[in-house]
């Protein structure tokens, strides 16, 4: 496309409370024995189309041409004679076999490296357990830093934790946790700060050497929150995480690229971590049948990890795919403004783009005339936390410029395992005419008259 082509709407190049006396530090709970970024190009591979396109059996619309998800765990159905073992062996739960071969799949297929995988019920338990390992029983610090600009989970999760969610500012190209903002808030509250839980926003790889110099000079565990990471690879080549002693924690629900119906993952290249995870998350029963330490359940049932496995076995042809598609919503929709990736794949869940600034406030009107021509899209993650009514009374909120900015003009396009060439095509014409429509109509807007006295 040339200049000359583009949509004719103006685009821009760039989008507390009082502390008290700190406790002694606390050490994080452990089981005795163990049982400024780099910024490259996301590569750009070749456009492959899934060979067996797997629409879900119910869409969200089935008016829609091209709805906005479209979840593809793998068919139970196809899975019967995995559903037959189960049976036979009796185990259905309690970290049974097909757990087992699903945590050491994903460590030598996907981290190859060393550490341990941890399956867990979902990844908002893989959050809770991972920080109050961190922070221990009695934490420290009462605050847990996190930014504004990430899901409900990660605040609700802190909560549950007792902690109060510290919430910094992004950086407004990469919209991960922006490093100024997340520095001044440890100057400001000390020791007083618990955890940091980082988001790795939208799959987008952090700077984890970052967070372990702040970790160290600082003495403040870190817990990442890795829910759309999973199949991401940083700029080092390896798999994001992979090596990371910090727990990583990602999300296996069906809506993620490594779909499966509700399930998450604890990464961390240290084993005793993960073992002592694994026992906090059967009832914290260190000795057989008897607490020793703080717990919940939060085990993956073994029908669950037999879609992981099934998963597992397509899932570097569906990132392939879904990073191809990536790149084409880039090479069709040049005029607009994508997120700043920092590592070599992104396990892109769905594709995030900022609207052109004079529609900053108008996304749902683009939203909607979206919908109009059969188009699905979303916004994540609108409103941000600061914005929500019972995190705006049980969090402390930092100046949030950048994150204000990217949440008025951000909408998330189409991504599924089955998306085609021809679909993003079809979506992207479907984006200008959308935008041209509100612009124009903005446009024709009159404004009130202001009278002066």
């Amino acid at each position: 496309m040339t200049p000359d082509q583009a949509m004719p709407i103006a685009i821009t190049q760039d989008p507390v409370a009082s502390v008290g006396l700190a406790q002694p530090p606390a050490q994080p709970l452990r089981a005795a024995r163990p049982s400024k970024r780099k910024r490259t190009a996301d590569a750009t591979p070749t456009l492959a189309v899934p060979e067996q396109p797997r629409p879900a059996a119910a869409e969200s619309k089935p008016s829609l041409r091209v709805p906005f998800l479209r979840p593809s765990p793998p068919r139970l159905s196809e899975l019967t004679e995995g559903l037959v073992a189960i049976e036979a062996s009796g185990v259905f739960s309690n970290y049974g076999p097909m757990n087992c071969r699903l945590e050491e799949g994903v460590l030598t297929r996907i981290f190859k490296s060393p550490g341990e995988c941890l399956t867990v019920c979902n990844a908002t338990i893989g959050l809770m357990l991972a920080i109050k390992q961190a922070v221990g029983w009695q934490p420290r610090g009462r605050y847990a830093l996190m930014p504004s600009f990430t899901f409900a989970a990660t605040a609700h999760a802190a909560l549950w934790c007792g902690l109060t969610p510290l919430l910094c500012d992004i950086d407004p190209d990469t919209w991960l946790p922006d490093a100024d903002a997340e520095q001044a808030m440890i100057e400001r509250h000390g020791d007083a700060i618990a955890v940091i839980l980082p988001n790795a926003t939208f799959g987008n790889c952090l700077d984890l050497a970052r967070y372990d110099r702040i970790s160290t000079a600082h003495g403040i565990p870190v817990v990442i929150d890795a829910a759309a990471s999973l199949g991401s690879v940083g700029a080092d080549g390896r798999a994001f995480g992979a090596g990371c002693a910090h727990p990583l924690v990602f999300s296996m629900h069906a809506t993620k690229s490594f779909a499966t119906a509700e399930a998450g993952l604890i990464y961390s290249a240290d084993a005793g971590r993960i073992a002592t995870l694994r026992m906090m998350g059967n009832f914290g029963f260190g000795e057989p049948r008897t607490a020793t330490m703080p717990g919940l359940n939060s085990k993956l049932g073994e029908v669950s990890a037999l879609l992981g496995l099934a998963k597992l076995d397509e899932f570097e042809r569906i990132t392939l795919h879904r990073q191809a598609i990536y790149a084409l919503y880039r090479q069709l929709l040049p005029e607009f403004e994508f997120q700043h990736l920092t590592g070599a794949r992104t396990a892109h869940q769905f594709v995030p783009v900022l609207l052109p600034a004079n529609l900053a406030g108008r996304v749902p009107e683009v939203v909607a005339a979206l919908a109009e021509q059969g188009i699905g899209a979303g916004r994540y993650f609108v409103p941000h936390l600061a914005e929500q009514s019972f995190f705006q009374a049980s969090c402390i909120v930092d100046a949030l410029p950048a994150t204000i900015a990217t949440s008025r003009r951000i909408l998330s396009l189409p991504l599924s395992d089955s998306i085609t060439p021809a679909d993003i095509d079809l979506v992207c014409s479907a984006m200008r005419r959308a935008c041209r429509k509100v612009a124009d109509a903005q446009a024709h807007t009159p404004r009130p008259m202001v009278l002066s006295t």
